[in-house]
């Protein structure tokens, strides 16, 4: 199938290549309510395509016999690990460009898109270019929003946000759970207040379509934990927690550096993360795309049930030592990193927080409404091998 012509880059058709099955994970319709399924051929629009999350459901949702069309929609090319597709090339789109731009939207609209996935995002807070990051991500999301509000073609939205914006503080207790209903607080830290900042602006727009009766598509905001699993540890290795601490960073000499500084694992008294699978991330966007959603605005905290990681379980589950810090030196080793580096280590400014203080999420909420079953608990998702992408894991 020819690629339709933009504004934009496109870059689609692609070369085709060998099919990568999922293996381990469990079907979505396995895990759910007993409600049928949607039957209608549908088209997908994905904002952030080359990111992590949306590189995968790309991947996963073109093997869909009732996705006939995806689009697309990133600053960044196509990665590599999708463009050989024979799916990918028979029913992918790929515009080159940023949600901030004003020309993607009738290029998008003329494919009668019918769910609109916002992951695109731009999360290490680039150093020195604090507008940049805002138009991309706060005005980019307002020119999302504003397209599903206004395409009639549009039936749902779902919208990626963050546990992190419930706020990292001193007074956060590590058995406190927060649920869907707490809402979001301020934070210094720019992921997570640019994050609460979107969602406030989402659900706005929500409210004013519906006062004037316009075009309103169901929308489900996913809130998730820190995302990991076989194709975030191993196929994509970037600067994260995971591969500073297991020893991943080998590409400069920053890296370098940054692996001899965590030749132990420093743990503030507060310190834990909890963890959800990649593939959970991929079932739970399954299920809102094409099931029946219960209600027509509905924010979840995708987080699943048992004990939070805490930092005496992270060093052990990477063969290094734990050493208690006040959460004072970690704000100190942040704020040298991130000016001498100059951003390229993202310790930026209210990061050090997260690394000191809990934030603990209760994920029942989406269990309880659609029976969906978790496919790793916080620890397990940090340390196993099993999922869809088990087979990239180097031998």
């Amino acid at each position: 199938m020819p690629a339709k012509k933009t504004k934009n880059k496109v870059v689609s058709p692609v070369p085709a290549a060998t099919i990568v099955s999922p293996e381990a994970a469990l079907s979505i319709s396995d895990i759910i309510a007993p409600e049928k399924p949607t039957r209608k051929a549908l088209t997908l629009f994905i904002t952030g395509g080359a990111g992590y999350v949306g590189a995968m459901l790309i991947d996963i949702f073109a093997k869909r016999p009732d996705v006939i069309r995806i689009i697309a929609l990133d600053k960044l090319p196509m990665p590599d690990f999708i463009k050989n597709m024979p799916e990918v090339q028979a029913k992918v789109t790929f515009i080159v460009g940023n949600t901030s731009d004003t020309t993607w939207q009738k290029d998008i609209a003329d494919f009668n898109p019918d769910i609109v996935i916002h992951t695109a995002w731009q999360i290490r807070e680039m150093y020195g270019e604090k507008d940049k990051q805002w138009r991309w991500n706060v005005e980019g999301s307002d020119r999302v929003f504003d397209f599903a509000f206004t395409t009639p073609s549009v039936k749902k939205l779902i919208h990626f946000s963050t546990v992190s914006s419930y706020s990292a503080r001193p007074d956060n207790k590590i058995d406190h759970f927060f649920t869907e209903s707490e809402g979001f607080r301020k934070s210094d830290y720019l992921y997570a207040e640019e994050k609460r900042i979107v969602e406030e602006h989402l659900a706005t727009k929500y409210a004013a379509a519906r006062r004037s009766n316009a075009h309103v598509p169901q929308v489900a905001v996913i809130r998730p934990a820190a995302i990991t699993g076989p194709r975030g540890r191993y196929m994509r290795i970037r600067f994260g927690l995971q591969a500073a601490l297991s020893g991943q960073l080998k590409e400069s000499f920053i890296h370098k550096l940054i692996s001899f500084m965590v030749s132990f694992v420093p743990v503030t008294k507060g310190w834990c993360r909890q963890f959800i699978h990649e593939d959970d991330i991929a079932d739970i966007v399954e299920l809102f795309a094409f099931h029946p959603l219960k209600t027509d605005f509905e924010i979840f905290n995708a987080c699943p049930a048992g004990p939070v990681v805490r930092g005496s379980d992270m060093a052990e589950a990477v063969g290094k030592r734990p050493v208690p810090i006040h959460p004072q030196l970690i704000r100190f080793a942040f704020f040298i990193m991130w000016h001498l580096t100059r951003g390229r280590v993202p310790t930026s400014k209210g990061g050090w927080k997260a690394y000191s203080y809990p934030i603990a999420v209760d994920g029942s909420k989406l269990s309880k409404m659609y029976g969906y079953v978790y496919f790793m608990n916080s620890k397990d998702a940090f340390t196993k091998k099993e999922g869809r992408y088990t087979k990239y894991i180097p031998s």
